[in-house]
């Protein structure tokens, strides 16, 4: 097999034709709400960050959305386009990425029944699950009022300087809730039929073409796969997409799943490159260009897309969070140092749907460019990092970038720390990215590792500086029996030193607790992943079928072992769990059989199993294993011994604040620790 290094991505590098414009590579940088126009300084974040995507040779980039009418935000705050000066205002950020030679489309977006105020609309009155506001019935004035809306934003962006539009009509939004009958029960002209159904689309192409000029990319967003009840079947959406290049598109960018869905589309239990036959369908529909999207981060997914022929383009959102320089890293055949996106949802969807800007768990640098420095120290240290996890990786990597000169010790033979725990949960194999992203910069940057090397004092007192990013242990509850033969920590279970029985009670409930669970009942990983994958989560991997399901997603599966997960907490499981992700994990569970306890007080542990008081009443959960995540200490013994002498050192990470296994706190402080010395 081709490595990254020897890979030319021929079919991935080379140009396209899309209108009226010639693109310079196969690579679109998807839409992605990032919160930052809401920031005092609004503007210059948004253009450091579209400019340093361009700098990095995405061909098109394509705007978070923008409202076309007061109606179509997602809160009533967010960003429209309605008005002609707040559109001229973004012209610094078109011109900038211009200069860097790529196209910029703002995505028109109308957030239709997901609006979360009073007063949002839809084609019937039917309440989204994920909101509780009820939309009234559009008349059909509003709805040509709409159009004309559309229409409106799209010749305000043009005059502000974006190359193009992108039209969102897939994910549940407005557009989308015109197509299917999930949502639309109309009977008049907007309703019924598919003809009538497709209309409010086709008229909202139409009109953005009539308004804008031949000259003016359109790219249409059409949804692909529902995963709705009573989604569209692949004929109606090979129809609506003939229909959308008739009346003027020039390409088609496919999106997966409502976020209403019960299915899993962009987090990482979706197998790579999963939903490609999505595309596929629809390329085989139509003459324009068609764009694959969803869970492709690595040129070699893109590529074999491409060449392969299920698609012309494809789209990469949160990857270009990750590394803004993924497509030149390729051209400058550099794969090897692209900083892949892990698909943790973590930094990016989690921070929006809690009302911060965008950033990436694997680069903080991302929505936060005018925060970081490029320019090598002035004054050099010769550094000790003593720790290989994320933390330490991240500080020596940025550190040894800066001109530094780095000596990491790490007492174990291989890096990683607790990415190696991590890395062995199901989904999470993509952290074997970020393992070789910081060996490759480490490598690149001379930093000096000393594996298999427990770091003394005597060490490190020639050193200018220490970092300790020693990590943590896993924390030992005081409840008598904890040292009985059937206990074992998540560290040893995850690790493979030691082997779960048939019957497994884990004692804590966090993120820890949910992923051992995992660990626990699922099944070895089948050779067919996008198979088992769409059998998992009932979709019709040919998506042929009405909003390609083809059984329920919620289904009861099979299960490795039987397992019962309990708490102290008398809250719900899982609250602290991603709000972009957890549901994933508790639904996951939820069909495996998982049982879950809360308000439970731990008694004891002896040879019949956990003794438990639950609601007054003693009770003996049967396990062959007992598996701790009852959290975490941090190890910064050695921190305490260099202070004592004297010796100038740091904490990060984990040996700073236990606080689960947090990468996402650990790379952001290592990093802007090296960036402060």
């Amino acid at each position: 097999m081709s490595s990254k290094n020897d890979r030319t991505f021929e079919k991935l590098l080379s140009p396209i034709r899309a209108g009226a414009h010639n693109l310079r590579n196969r690579v679109l940088m998807g839409s992605m709400h990032t919160r930052l126009e809401g920031e005092p300084d609004g503007i210059e974040r948004q253009l450091a960050f579209y400019r340093e995507r361009a700098r990095g040779e995405a061909a098109v980039i394509v705007t978070g959305g923008f409202a076309p009418n007061a109606e179509g935000m997602f809160d009533p705050e967010g960003p429209r386009l309605d008005d002609p000066r707040q559109a001229l205002s973004l012209k610094p950020i078109c011109d900038a990425v211009h200069q860097e030679g790529s196209l910029i489309c703002a995505q028109i977006c109308h957030a239709g029944r997901y609006a979360k105020f009073e007063g949002c609309v839809a084609p019937s009155p039917i309440r989204a699950p994920i909101n509780r506001y009820s939309p009234r019935e559009m008349t059909a004035a509003d709805i040509r009022r709409t159009i004309d809306d559309f229409a409106t934003a799209a010749a305000n962006a043009q005059a502000a300087g974006f190359d193009g539009v992108e039209i969102m009509g897939s994910e549940g939004y407005l557009i989308n809730e015109f197509t299917v009958t999930h949502t639309n029960k109309r009977q008049d002209g907007w309703g019924g039929s598919a003809d009538n159904r497709h209309r409010f689309p086709v008229e909202i192409v139409r009109a953005v073409r009539d308004r804008c000029g031949p000259e003016f990319l359109v790219i249409y967003r059409i949804s692909a796969a529902d995963l709705v009840d009573s989604g569209a079947p692949a004929e109606e959406i090979a129809m609506l997409a003939r229909k959308i290049e008739i009346a003027g598109a020039d390409i088609l960018n496919t999106g997966i799943g409502w976020h209403e869905a019960r299915v899993p589309t962009i987090a990482y239990p979706v197998p790579r490159g999963a939903w490609r036959q999505a595309a596929a369908n629809v390329k085989a529909a139509v003459s324009i260009p068609v764009i694959a999207s969803n869970r492709i981060n690595t040129p070699e997914v893109a590529e074999d897309i491409l060449a392969s022929g299920d698609a012309d383009m494809v789209s990469m959102a949160r990857p270009f969070l990750a590394d803004p320089h993924f497509v030149r890293k390729v051209r400058e055949g550099r794969a090897h140092e692209i900083n892949t996106c892990i698909a943790c949802n973590q930094a990016c969807l989690d921070f929006i749907f809690s009302d911060r800007p965008v950033s990436c768990l694997v680069n903080p640098r991302a929505g936060r460019e005018a925060e970081f420095r490029d320019t090598p120290s002035e004054t050099p240290k010769k550094l000790a990092i003593v720790g290989g996890g994320a933390a330490g990786m991240a500080t020596a990597a940025e550190a040894a970038r800066l001109g530094h000169a780095v000596t990491l010790f790490e007492a174990e033979d291989r890096l990683g720390g607790q990415l190696q725990l991590a890395r062995a949960v199901p989904g999470k194999r993509e952290f074997d990215e970020t393992l070789r992203y910081y060996t490759a910069q480490m490598c690149k940057h001379g930093v000096t590792l000393r594996l298999g090397c427990r770091a003394t004092a005597d060490d490190l007192a020639g050193f200018d500086h220490v970092v300790i990013a020693t990590g943590v242990t896993p924390r030992i509850p005081g409840v008598p029996g904890v040292d009985h033969v059937k206990v074992a920590t998540y560290a040893e279970i995850l690790s493979g030193a030691r082997e779960a029985g048939q019957t497994v009670a884990i004692m804590g409930a966090g993120g820890i607790g949910h992923d051992v669970a995992e660990f626990l009942v699922t099944q070895p990983a089948e050779a067919n992943e996008n198979a088992a994958f769409f059998e998992r989560w009932g979709v019709d991997g040919q998506f042929r079928k009405d909003g390609a399901l083809a059984g329920d997603p919620l289904a009861e599966l099979p299960a490795k072992r039987k397992v019962v997960m309990l708490q102290r907490k008398t809250s719900k499981q899982g609250q602290g769990l991603g709000v972009s992700t957890g549901w994933i994990l508790r639904n996951a569970l939820r069909k495996h059989g998982v049982e879950t306890l809360a308000g439970v007080v731990y008694e004891r542990i002896d040879d019949k199993g956990l003794h438990i008081m639950l609601n007054g009443e003693v009770r003996v959960v049967a396990a062959d294993t007992i598996v701790l995540c009852t959290g975490q200490e941090p190890d910064r013994t050695l921190y305490d011994i260099l202070t004592a002498r004297g010796i100038a050192a740091s904490m990060v990470g984990g040996a700073a604040e236990a606080a689960e296994l947090d990468a996402l706190r650990a790379i952001d402080e290592g990093v802007r620790l090296a960036q402060s010395l």
